[in-house]
């Protein structure tokens, strides 16, 4: 299978987005499958083996944003692939999903980034009507788009969007384990995390404003706390004024071996952000074994299930996050058997079957397209 990949982020932009891309081309990799990859600019030259080409783009909000390009459909044509996979399609994805119509090739569009709902946090008014209408029309374009909670399905339904499908995201089962805070460089995180004993809260994605990670001022004067934040972003100083006199501990942008560890010297993950599509970083809590906060809302309703393996918090309610917060600190039996529960959720969610999944409905789309293309060929062939 051939497949070309066309997504808003890559390497060396870290991003949900970046994440699944990465480990869907080290699964084709892995099966012997064919693929090129189209980014915006400042990505490597190849990635797993396969060439990645780059367009320009243009930085918002330190994420490059790239722009639409001649060269899309030429390098389309010239690598005749099977299907097209397009991540989080927005300007650039929006014209490699016109360009494989244009060369009869099927597509997936995958929703990842609820660009409506950033309007509408902003009180754009009529710029999120116009956001719904720009999301509309890219994925109608598409064969099929597949979405990775109820929640998504349920708006992009509303809009109108066809051909909806749910597809989940995998996570590291190994690299994310409970067994790691045995590990020596956790332990020696935690002991400067908490020198005292304390209950470590954590966080992990982007200082961003759609993260609202400012509503951890919701628990200042919770006894027995620190607070460990993992990430970086243009709302770093709103959030470190916001947290000011907070015990918290700023251990920047983390990944691999080090990002592991960091999740092994937590004992609760919370995440404040009330427009997740999806919330990668909570399946990795949960695959490390910790009890997870979030809002209920978008993503997190699919992912945590109230009272079992963590909370699901009135959104925009600081009150209920504390509530919650709260409680697991005061609880560790209940931190325990949450973070236990955490792990069994995910243990079907490893990236090979999650993977297996999107191969599918690959699969699906590349035999609809068959049959269309023979449909069409017959009548033909009858004039003659």
């Amino acid at each position: 299978m051939r497949v070309a990949v066309i997504s808003e982020s890559f390497l060396p932009t870290i991003s949900g987005v970046t994440t699944s891309v990465c480990k869907v081309l080290d699964e084709l990799r892995r099966l012997g499958h064919d693929a090129l990859v189209i980014a915006p600019s400042g990505a490597p030259a190849e990635y797993a083996g396969f060439p990645v080409h780059t367009v320009p783009a243009l930085s918002y909000r330190q994420f490059p944003v790239g722009l639409p390009n001649p060269r899309v459909l030429k390098l389309l044509a010239d690598f005749g692939p099977d299907v097209l996979h397009a991540a989080s399609p927005f300007l650039l994805g929006a014209q490699g999903i016109a360009a494989a119509r244009r060369l009869g090739v099927p597509s997936v569009a995958v929703f990842q980034t609820d660009v409506a709902g950033y309007a509408r946090r902003n009180h754009l008014g009529q710029a999120t009507r116009l956001a719904w209408r720009f999301v509309k029309w890219v994925h109608d374009g598409a064969d099929l788009t597949l979405v990775p909670s109820e929640a998504s399905m349920a708006a992009l339904g509303r809009v109108g969007v066809p051909r909806l499908a749910r597809w989940t995201r995998g996570v590291d089962l190994a690299g994310y384990h409970p067994n790691h805070r045995r590990h020596p460089l956790a332990v020696a995180l935690r002991d400067r995390l908490a020198p005292n004993g304390e209950v470590v809260i954590g966080y992990v994605g982007r200082i961003a404003p759609e993260k609202q990670v400012e509503r951890l001022r919701a628990l200042r004067g919770v006894p027995g706390i620190s607070i460990a934040l993992v990430g970086d972003g243009p709302s770093t100083p709103l959030v470190a004024r916001a947290l000011a006199g907070l015990p918290v501990t700023w251990l920047g942008r983390l990944a691999g071996e080090e990002l592991a560890h960091a999740y092994a010297a937590f004992d609760v993950f919370v995440h404040a952000g009330t427009e997740e599509t999806f919330g990668q970083t909570l399946q990795e809590a949960h695959a490390a074994g910790l009890p997870v906060v979030a809002p209920r809302a978008g993503g997190p309703i699919d992912l945590v299930e109230h009272g079992v393996d963590g909370f699901l918090f009135t959104p925009d309610d600081d009150h209920d996050l504390r509530r919650h917060v709260a409680a697991l600190v005061a609880d560790g039996p209940l931190r325990h058997r949450m973070g236990e529960a955490g792990r069994r959720a995910v243990l079907g969610r490893s990236w090979e079957n999650v993977c297996a999944t999107l191969f599918d409905h690959y699969g699906t789309v590349i035999d609809e397209g068959l049959s269309r293309r023979a449909e069409t060929l017959v009548p033909l062939a009858q004039r003659r």
